[in-house]
């Protein structure tokens, strides 16, 4: 998506929810100079080819962290056990979902995460080979300076701002409409949501608020 469609959504986003922009802006540049300045073994735009050559002309499958989640993935093995799981899909985990995948024995091939979810976990998806995009906002700053740092070269930033010449923005708000935004940005072939409750009652009113966004983006590009 070009930043130019991108940015009116991000104008009603940032008016409902009441974000400071220059937050978002921040959180951005420091991503960058991290990114920048961390030793990695491949620069960024190696890492977007590689997301991109992962999942062009691909069948992916998204992974939201709903409490459905661990109920799909069983539905999933009785058509494919794990190995052909990894055959048949590329698997995107939204942040938290990261966990229940690792618990059920799947390493996701791509992790989004703003890093509020299990960071242990993320980091261990991360060195066990999982591609890890991070998304950078207002609120997580403190968070980009403690984690980046600590992952190994698998790793590209995302904004929700304007992007920088490292720092990207396929699109999105949420971690799970965010995936489905990159996985429409490289092509994907056919895209699946597993673990995705728009209608969740058991959360907080601002995470219904979320929610009720990331249906209104999915919706608009599916």
């Amino acid at each position: 998506m070009r930043y130019n469609d991108w940015e009116p959504i991000y104008e009603e986003i940032l008016k409902d929810f009441g974000f400071d922009r220059a937050k978002d802006d921040e959180a951005a540049k420091v991503a960058s100079a991290i990114i920048a300045s961390h030793k990695r073994k491949t620069g960024e735009k190696t890492v977007k080819q590689e997301l991109e050559a992962l999942i062009t002309g691909k069948r992916v499958i998204i992974c939201g962290n709903a409490p459905c989640l661990e109920h799909d993935i069983r539905g999933k093995e009785k058509e494919f056990d794990v190995l052909h799981f990894y055959r048949e899909y590329v698997v995107i985990a939204a942040d938290g979902a990261t966990s229940v995948l690792l618990r059920n024995a799947i390493i996701p091939d791509i992790v989004c995460t703003d890093l509020d979810g299990p960071i242990p976990d993320i980091i261990t998806a991360n060195r066990l080979g999982s591609i890890l995009v991070v998304h950078a906002h207002g609120d997580n700053i403190e968070m980009l300076k403690k984690v980046l740092p600590a992952l190994n070269e698998n790793v590209l930033c995302t904004t929700q701002s304007k992007p920088l010449h490292n720092v990207y923005n396929f699109g999105g708000f949420t971690d799970g409409d965010r995936c489905v935004f990159m996985a429409k940005e490289f092509g994907a072939h056919s895209i699946e949501l597993i673990g995705f409750d728009f209608e969740d009652t058991q959360v907080t009113a601002r995470k219904r608020k979320k929610l009720t966004w990331a249906k209104r983006l999915i919706g608009d590009i599916l």
